[in-house]
């Protein structure tokens, strides 16, 4: 297909015009499109400009009126095809979805790494547990089981802490927000060790962030204390059924054994698909990019909770300062609030993000704020490999057109 347009000589005094031709060439999930126009050299700047705006806008309508629903995912996936090849990353699966569009996809970039036909390969989510977990919490504080204030000793003991006066002072809403002060890890929570081990503070609650699986892990055996339930059971009744998570799950499914993606590490090793002895709040869920985006959903509209509840959830309670006395650029744009990470961005608004880190499987969310001319959206991808988040910056812009990278990046891998 191909524009022209030649602007009339209306003046026979008029000097001779000298004209540029443009050339534009697409390529667009395997299809071609050229265009050429010419211009006047000579004219003046208001008549470029409108002409090169008249021309950007006849290609948009062209484009977008040429490819459907599925060739535009064709398109994502090529592309994105290329920087998780480039990234080293065998498996990828994404999506995007906002109210006026989704876009799913899963790329496999080398041979010994398929995809799935129907796009249903499960990841090892790894943080993302998180936000499900808080979900949970929050949904039954709306219902007065459980105090976000209140002391957690007083809901499940607290045997395994070192400093008994310390541990009284942990509520769910200190916890949420990453404020215990505690280790990540008393110790590794898949080792036979783990459920024993001795948990030490690194900081007095509620004094500074510190992020930390064994704070939500707490957390977890209070809520099952309340509800009387596992936390899978849990998780079926206010999560997965209501919300159709069918491929969601905390614990090991007989499914996953053929479903299940497995990982690599940095040297491109094949290191199984890491089945979990345990249920853990902070970091076994097991999903796939399309049952998240239903959770992610909820999570941006506050679906089951109060809105006042939401707004807290959504509203920064602490500065997501990492390392204390050595602090980053990014860390000024990045906070914390009870549940998600919020990273203060000029370009997009206040993003809601979580990052996941298994160490060979990666994952990443972003909820991006409607704008004037861009509807509220969200995107998660997740990958079997432990060179996941290089791609955050290269991945973003695709969807959102954004001129400066992400500070979640920085955050997460500097």
């Amino acid at each position: 297909m191909c524009a022209q347009t030649n602007r009339a000589d209306t003046s026979k005094n008029r000097p001779e015009q000298s004209y540029d031709m443009l050339l534009l060439s697409f390529q667009y999930g395997g299809q071609s499109l050229n265009f050429g126009f010419s211009h006047c050299k000579n004219t003046d700047s208001l008549y470029t400009f409108v002409f090169m705006t008249m021309v950007s806008l006849l290609i948009s309508a062209l484009i977008l009126g040429s490819f459907g629903p599925d060739d535009a995912t064709a398109v994502y996936k090529e592309k994105i095809k290329e920087i998780a090849a480039s990234a080293k990353i065998p498996l990828i699966q994404v999506e995007y979805k906002s109210e006026k569009k989704t876009i799913s996809f899963e790329s496999a970039q080398f041979e010994y790494s398929k995809e799935s036909a129907d796009c249903n390969t499960v990841f090892q989510a790894a943080s993302l547990s998180k936000p499900v977990f808080a979900y949970i919490v929050l949904k039954m504080a709306d219902r007065g089981e459980i105090d976000l204030d209140k002391p957690l000793f007083n809901y499940t003991d607290i045997d395994r802490f070192t400093n008994k006066y310390l541990a009284k002072l942990l509520t769910a809403r200190i916890i949420l927000s990453h404020k215990s002060g505690l280790q990540d890890w008393a110790a590794a929570p898949s080792s036979d060790a783990w459920p024993s081990s001795k948990i030490e503070f690194m900081s007095r609650p509620d004094s500074c962030f510190g992020y930390s699986g064994e704070a939500y892990a707490l957390l977890q055996r209070a809520v099952e204390k309340i509800r009387g339930k596992s936390l899978e059971e849990i998780a079926v009744e206010d999560v997965f059924v209501p919300f159709k998570m069918s491929n969601t799950s905390y614990l090991w499914k007989s499914s996953y054994d053929s479903q299940a993606a497995s990982g690599y590490n940095d040297k491109g090793e094949n290191r199984g698909q890491g089945r979990h002895p345990r249920a853990n709040s902070a970091y076994t869920l097991r999903t796939t990019a399309a049952d998240y985006s239903k959770f992610l959903t909820v999570l941006a509209k506050g679906t089951g909770l109060k809105s006042k509840t939401h707004k807290e959830q959504l509203t920064p309670a602490v500065n997501a300062v990492y390392k204390f006395g050595n602090e980053r650029p990014c860390d000024k744009y990045i906070f914390w609030g009870l549940g998600v990470g919020i990273e203060k961005n000029p370009e997009l608004g206040d993003i809601i993000f979580h990052w996941g880190d298994n160490g060979n499987f990666k994952a990443l969310f972003i909820i991006v704020p409607a704008q004037k001319n861009r509807p509220a959206s969200h995107l998660v991808y997740f990958t079997n490999s432990s060179f996941g988040h290089d791609i955050i910056n290269q991945i973003v812009p695709l969807f959102y057109n954004n001129k400066t990278p992400l500070q979640i990046s920085a955050w997460i891998n500097d």
